[in-house]
């Protein structure tokens, strides 16, 4: 992973400049306690890509149904089975 955690949500979300920054560090603080409570190492580098969802879907909340994709939860399924492994 190039850069910090926000740079890499950022790209991946495709936000520029730094107005945002506070709320997104916010999201990005709140995605790795839940993956942290759920057995997953947030600081991993496979966990940038599921950060990114979760942050997404925070970012998203207000245009939805208020609730985290099956996307996040599988990607989260998925991760914490692959470090159950190493």
């Amino acid at each position: 992973m190039s850069g910090t955690i926000l740079e890499e949500v950022k790209t991946r979300l495709g936000i520029t400049g730094d107005y945002h920054d506070n709320m997104l560090s916010a999201y990005i603080d709140d995605v790795k306690a839940y993956l942290t409570n759920a057995g997953i190492n947030p600081d991993s580098e496979n966990a940038t890509g599921l950060i990114a969802r979760g942050v997404a879907d925070m970012w998203n909340y207000g245009s939805g149904d208020g609730a985290l994709s099956s996307l996040f939860y599988d990607m989260c399924t998925q991760l914490a089975l692959a470090q159950d492994k190493e």
